[in-house]
């Protein structure tokens, strides 16, 4: 896992035997151990790292009325129940333009006003409830109504 991985020496003096993984990947999910020894002592710990993700189809930038599809994975292991979107803090339910299945959210004609943090919550079986949010960013004209300018003739006009 090197170089996304670390350990600080300054803070093992103080008794922090911490691990660092920058960035985490959905591989990097399961079960990790330390052991420290010290004088006559061994102590362990056992930590479960659980990973989630929001993925954007098509990946990169989006683009204004070009469908989307926002998909929320975990690496939890019990069955998924129900999953939840939230758009700035609203909770969205499926309309013509959005639609909502089993971790997945389409936006069929994304807009401007669909910019912003999207919530994902999911719960399963086990009522372990695990959530994530993605920052949206849609590329779109925001201008007037109606796309006529006016500029004199001579000057510059944007």
């Amino acid at each position: 896992m090197r170089p996304r991985v670390s350990v600080q020496d300054h803070a093992l003096r103080n008794g922090n035997f911490s691990l660092q993984i920058d960035p985490v990947r959905i591989e990097d999910a399961g079960l990790y151990e330390a052991q420290v020894s010290y004088s006559n002592k061994v102590q362990n710990c056992q930590v479960e790292l659980g990973v989630v993700t929001v993925t954007l189809n098509p990946p990169g930038f989006v683009v204004e009325n070009e469908p989307l599809l926002l998909s929320c994975n975990s690496s939890h292991r019990a069955s998924l129940v129900e999953t939840r979107w939230f758009h700035n803090g609203q909770l969205v339910s499926s309309s013509g333009n959005l639609c909502s299945f089993h971790g997945t959210l389409s936006i069929l004609r994304p807009s401007m006003s669909d910019s912003g943090p999207w919530h994902c919550q999911l719960r399963y079986s086990d009522n372990e409830i695990i959530s994530v949010t993605h920052n949206l960013q849609i590329l779109g004209f925001q201008g007037p109504v109606n796309p006529i300018v006016y500029a004199a003739a001579g000057s510059a006009t944007d």
